[in-house]
């Protein structure tokens, strides 16, 4: 029993360094691996995110006036049909309609926040 406890006290000791010295490398190649940024570092990232964040605003504006756009011409297609004949021309305008749905609710999750926790060093 007390060989086998010295091998693990041996065993710690000789790879312990080897494990500290990876998760060192892994902190210097990675620079959201770092716990302490700079001032400029965090006006720099919070100035990106605003501005993805007003790109992104204005590109679902855009295909919301789209969206409103197709479902116009939806509406009329549908309004020209009678109950016996639906057109192949209702069917893909109403798969573009939901095809561009998709894309604005996806767009709308979409999140360009910087975590809390990086702005207290």
């Amino acid at each position: 029993m007390r060989v086998y406890s010295f091998l693990f006290l041996l065993a710690i000791v000789f790879f312990a360094p080897m494990v500290r010295s990876q998760a060192a490398d892994t902190s210097e190649r990675d620079p959201h691996f770092r716990m302490h940024r700079s001032v400029e570092e965090m006006k720099r990232d919070n100035e990106r995110m605003k501005a993805m964040n007003k790109d992104r605003t204005k590109r679902i504006k855009r295909d919301t006036d789209k969206l409103l756009e197709l479902a116009t011409e939806l509406k009329q297609y549908v309004d020209k049909t009678n109950e016996n004949v639906l057109s192949v021309e209702v069917i893909k305008k109403a798969e573009e309609v939901e095809k561009l749905a998709k894309t604005i609710r996806e767009k709308m999750k979409e999140d360009y926040r910087i975590p809390d926790d990086l702005f207290h060093p």
